[in-house]
């Protein structure tokens, strides 16, 4: 198991305890909360992001980011991509 693969498999059994810093535990959260709901980002969100060092350019980028990969998400599994639609 690569060092990658020990993270995610840490992150996804129990995320609370993962090894990652203040500040990445912030920014995947507000990711989270950008995927799930986006209109429930609150300006407390960004200040989050803003205590843990992240400025806004810093924040825009993280934005942009996650809104670009549900982006491209949600076209390949639109066009099943990677998957057998059937007839």
């Amino acid at each position: 198991m690569t060092l990658d693969e020990a993270l995610v498999k840490a992150l996804v059994e129990d995320y609370d305890h993962a090894p990652i810093s203040d500040a990445d535990r912030a920014m995947l959260d507000y990711v989270t909360t950008v995927t799930e709901d986006a209109t429930r980002v609150r300006p407390a969100d960004l200040d989050r992001l803003r205590g843990h060092g992240f400025d806004d350019r810093a924040i825009l980028q993280i934005t942009l980011i996650a809104a670009w990969f549900n982006y491209v998400n949600r076209v390949a599994d639109a066009l099943g991509v990677g998957r057998d639609l059937g007839p």
